[in-house]
């Protein structure tokens, strides 16, 4: 499995995301779409960064199930309820993100979403992953 990380100079620069990754391997694992859900189904964490870390975490307990690592993430989508909140906590997510996930950035977007399947859920990630 290869991925590799398409930055190109004219484009502004990443932080946090790659622009492109082209991805080599044999297995695809789609990965649902994750929350702030602990073991029981129910929403925990009461600040946005909290919330996030706990959806990166399921989906990284996703991925490891599915025989992958941080590093064989291609693409993540992350739905915000509330974007300018998501902006304001970027720091701390990407202090997160590089402590759960490691510097290997996927392509990524963000998108606003009016709400969540999980009314309590400030933020969900769905991936992509490329594994051998």
């Amino acid at each position: 499995m290869s991925l590799e990380r398409v930055n190109p100079a004219e484009l502004s620069p990443p932080t946090g995301f790659s622009h492109a990754v082209v991805a080599t391997g044999r297995r695809l694992v789609f990965l649902a779409g994750q929350t702030a859900l602990d073991g029981s189904g129910k929403v925990v964490g009461d600040t946005l960064p909290e919330q996030f870390e706990r959806a990166l975490a399921n989906l990284l307990a996703a991925l490891a199930a599915s025989g992958g690592t941080p590093a064989d993430l291609a693409r993540v989508t992350v739905y915000a309820v509330d974007v300018a909140a998501y902006r304001d906590h970027a720091p701390e997510l990407g202090r997160i993100w590089r402590r759960l996930a490691g510097r290997d950035f996927p392509a990524m977007a963000v998108i606003g979403a009016v709400r969540l399947w999980d009314e309590q859920a400030w933020v969900e990630l769905d991936g992509i992953a490329v594994l051998d």
